[in-house]
């Protein structure tokens, strides 16, 4: 199983310990994220990795070569300009498709920022048996970033603004907001469906997709740790959380 990290971001929400310092190395009890994302791949089997780069990115290059890339096969997507989470993956979408053997397994993707403890291979199970296009770990507490599913946990809108304003783009009876955890599971085909062109989110495809009747799911994950680690108090939170071994980085 192949994955790819977000990391081109800015950590602008970071500063201003981004402003001479990648997100990715931005560091949690001695252990930068990239470190830390890494690792739990790892345990889980996965070596093939490909990261897009932007923001000080000779300095991630540089500190995956003192580190041997941690004995894993690792790509870099460098982007001159910021692509965004859907133009980000499709500029990358090479190193998904080079290998017919591939294009049958699902692979994941997975933010820089985001740490938890979620049993990945039971998360990509959940993808093969329901036959998923795509499939999103998601929990149920307060964020900016809900996603509504029906009764089949099949994505048909999204809620967001201040207002919380629904955007629905299939019919239920009984939607529920869940909120996005920055960890997809994606079959390769969705790489020849993705349209959009340029800078775009990834949702803007999952919600046109979705609406033409394809399998976007959600994968509850309520049960494990899970942090955005993209801001100073809940880096803060994190290193505390360590201490408590709440989770082991």
């Amino acid at each position: 199983m192949k994955a790819m990290i977000l990391a081109a971001g800015l950590g602008t929400r970071l500063r201003p310990l981004t402003e001479n310092c990648p997100k990715a190395l931005v560091e949690i009890a001695g252990r930068t994220l990239l470190e830390i994302t890494l690792t739990r791949l790892r345990v889980f089997g996965i070596q093939d990795v490909i990261i897009n780069v932007h923001h000080l990115s000779e300095m991630i290059v540089d500190f995956l070569k003192a580190k041997d890339d941690f004995g894993m096969h690792i790509e870099i997507s460098r982007e001159d300009v910021l692509l965004d989470t859907g133009g980000g993956l499709k500029k990358a979408s090479w190193f998904f498709l080079e290998h017919s053997k591939c294009l049958d397994e699902p692979f994941l993707l997975h933010n820089v920022d985001v740490i938890s403890t979620i049993d990945i291979q039971r998360m990509v199970q959940f993808h093969i048996e329901n036959q998923a296009l795509v499939t999103l770990m998601v929990q149920k507490r307060d964020s900016s970033r809900c996603l509504l599913f029906d009764e089949q946990f099949q994505l048909c809108g999204r809620r967001r603004g201040s207002d919380k304003q629904d955007e629905c783009i299939r019919s239920s009876h009984r939607m529920q907001a869940l909120a996005f955890s920055g960890i997809h599971v994606i079959s390769p085909r969705l790489l020849t469906m993705m349209i959009e062109e340029g800078a775009f989110s990834i949702i803007t495809s999952y919600l046109r997709l979705a609406a033409n009747e394809e399998r976007i799911l959600a994968f509850r994950a309520d049960e494990y740790y899970w942090r955005d680690v993209g801001n100073p108090n809940s880096l803060m939170q994190a290193g505390q959380d360590i201490e408590l071994k709440m989770f082991q980085p």
